[in-house]
């Protein structure tokens, strides 16, 4: 090894990073499972089961917690912790990163893994916020669901995470409006039930097909993780070391619910 210790910052409660945040109905990645994976360990690679071609949010979740306790690495993450400044010496040649725990760390490394759409945006509409129903956003939905048989609904927006949420929704929704600004491009996913040859050959083509390319997998030990909304890796001299990427997380869509007539 490098010799080196790591402490990731985590805004969330728990990792995941975008697909901890990200929850809402139809969520799903849009890169091959196979290819949306860790190729640190080639164990991990064999003993891991995709369902399906494209991972769903929970599946992905799931698939993340696994690799989590595998390898034991929550005791590297300080969780329901922001980072609220960085700043570097040039004359030590060090970080000092300061937390909304009032934790400071200095180091000589600091990765940020905060992704570049990781604080969901509310949009300015005017009148929004005398809205009498209930709104959610994609990127902060409820963890715990949200039952919306027999209501109104309007989704604003039709990026990744509207064309994803509206079947489900509408499928759900006494009425759906969707309100679209401009078109967007989309093909079938053509997704379907993972093929096991595929699934035994892919992950066993490590020294050709890994490690001669970047990884697309998951970005995220832990966030925003999405990816925490605001956390980063710092790599000191007290703890072990810890790889993390992340996604960043669509925020096309926004819904509102209205009370049912």
């Amino acid at each position: 090894g490098l010799g080196l210790s790591v402490t990731a910052f985590e805004a969330g409660s728990d990792v995941g990073g975008t697909w901890y945040w990200n929850r809402y109905p139809g969520c799903r990645c849009d890169v091959d499972s196979l290819e949306y994976s860790y190729s640190f360990a080639n164990d991990l690679q064999q003993e891991w089961h995709w369902p399906e071609r494209y991972g769903t949010q929970p599946e992905i979740l799931k698939y993340v917690n696994h690799v989590a306790d595998r390898f034991d690495l929550r005791r590297y993450i300080q969780f329901n912790t922001r980072v609220t400044s960085a700043v570097f010496d040039t004359d030590s040649n060090l970080w000092t990163v300061t937390t909304d725990q009032n934790g400071i760390i200095r180091a000589p490394f600091c990765v940020m893994a905060t992704g570049n759409l990781s604080t969901p945006r509310k949009p300015d509409f005017p009148g929004i916020d005398d809205f009498q129903g209930e709104w959610y956003h994609t990127g902060l939905w409820p963890h715990e669901g949200v039952d919306l048989t027999g209501l109104r609904v309007g989704i604003i927006g039709t990026g990744s995470s509207g064309v994803q949420s509206i079947p489900h929704i509408a499928a759900q929704a006494k009425h759906l409006h969707v309100f679209q600004r401009t078109a967007n491009f989309s093909l079938p996913a053509r997704n379907g039930p993972m093929n096991e040859q595929t699934e035994l050959v892919i992950p066993r083509r490590t020294n050709q097909h890994w490690r001669c390319r970047p990884m697309n997998g998951i970005r995220s030990m832990s966030e925003n993780g999405n990816k925490a909304v605001a956390s980063a890796f710092f790599i000191h001299s007290m703890t072990s070391l810890l790889t993390r990427r992340r996604m960043t997380r669509h925020q096309s869509l926004f819904a509102r619910k209205s009370a049912p007539r």
